[in-house]
């Protein structure tokens, strides 16, 4: 295993709605980010995904709120900083975030290049212009995009543009891990291979440590990610290799995620699609047992009644099922 640059034990946040109920969008999650690795996080929309991006970046407004566990980023648990502390001494260096619709992130009224001297400034204010301009070329060079798009404002862009200024400007403190909400959602095809090249790039060149890749299209972490975790109801409900999770998912929501979907990969493609039935729980009042008992096809009295916790197998992927592994695949077989 290689180092690790992003480590978070048992993460719990939750919205308070303006009529004092708590939603826990993030319950007891935990994950794990290798240096030079990339982890995809699947599921539907919301099941907590965007909500679990903003949370890694320990960075809590209301009406989202820290209620416990830990975020370790190089070394350095990072909950219960100051908001100050973590704006100009984590955000940005340690943790970088693209968000989703990230073409609308940025402020109309601004040229590209008063956006990038503002983050530099937050975290170097005796930066040189001259410097912070010189810098940003190279950066804008790498990711494609020509010098003149510094002096534009952001109506001036097409969208894949404004979607590789959002990124270049998130890398520009080459941060150790790189947070990706749904980067290639509202793009065309051809524009949604390019920012996903440009991001396995800039891991490459080591403009970025680590990625987290965020995404509803389970089949597309396949080509990006190294490992996925799939979420459901505010929970991980499996963790696995790309490969694993893609071509063979044990959780039977994992299953229903990936049969719901068209897949052009060999050996999953001709798979006859489904749909999963029903609607998520209601994270105000969730349920006792298992999240997804009352949408899964193989649901069992006990399910509904029982705390499910992860099994973990023998070359460490887990899932979180009452059924062995065994079972699950005796019922998949069955129909």
């Amino acid at each position: 295993m290689g180092k690790i640059l992003l480590e978070v034990r048992e993460l719990t946040t939750k919205y308070v709605t303006r009529f004092r109920e708590d939603v826990y969008a993030v319950d007891h999650v935990s994950l794990q980010v290798e240096e030079g690795k990339a982890l995809g996080i699947a599921g539907e929309s919301g099941c907590g995904k965007s909500t679990l991006a903003l949370s890694l970046m320990g960075y809590y407004f209301a009406p989202l709120h820290y209620i416990s566990g830990d975020i370790i980023v190089d070394g350095r648990n990072i909950t219960g900083m100051d908001p100050d502390t973590v704006r100009k001494a984590v955000l940005g260096r340690d943790v970088a975030y693209i968000p989703q619709a990230a073409m609308n992130a940025l402020n109309p009224t601004q040229k590209v290049i008063n956006f990038i001297e503002d983050v530099i400034k937050v975290h170097d204010l005796g930066a040189d212009k001259k410097e912070i301009y010189e810098r940003a070329r190279i950066l804008f060079e790498t990711v494609g995009l020509p010098e003149s798009v510094l002096h534009k404002y952001p109506v001036e862009l097409s969208g894949g543009m404004k979607q590789r200024t959002v990124i270049a400007i998130a890398v520009l403190l080459s941060p150790k891990v790189l947070i990706a909400d749904e980067p290639s959602s509202a793009l065309d095809v051809t524009s949604q291979k390019m920012v996903i090249k440009m991001l396995m790039r800039l891991m490459e060149d080591g403009l970025i440590g680590s990625l987290i890749f965020i995404t509803h299209e389970l089949p597309l972490l396949y080509n990006v990610t190294d490992d996925i975790m799939v979420m459901y109801a505010g929970q991980i409900v499996e963790k696995g290799t790309a490969r694993e999770i893609v071509f063979d998912p044990l959780h039977p929501y994992a299953k229903g995620l990936m049969g719901s979907i068209i897949v052009p990969e060999e050996g999953v493609r001709d798979v006859k699609l489904t749909a999963i039935p029903g609607a998520p729980p209601n994270l105000k009042k969730p349920p006792s047992g298992c999240r997804f008992a009352e949408r899964c096809k193989y649901v069992q009295p006990l399910c509904k009644v029982t705390s499910v916790g992860f099994k973990e197998l023998d070359n460490g992927r887990t899932y979180r099922c009452i059924f062995s592994e065994a079972e699950l695949r005796e019922a998949y077989q069955n129909g």
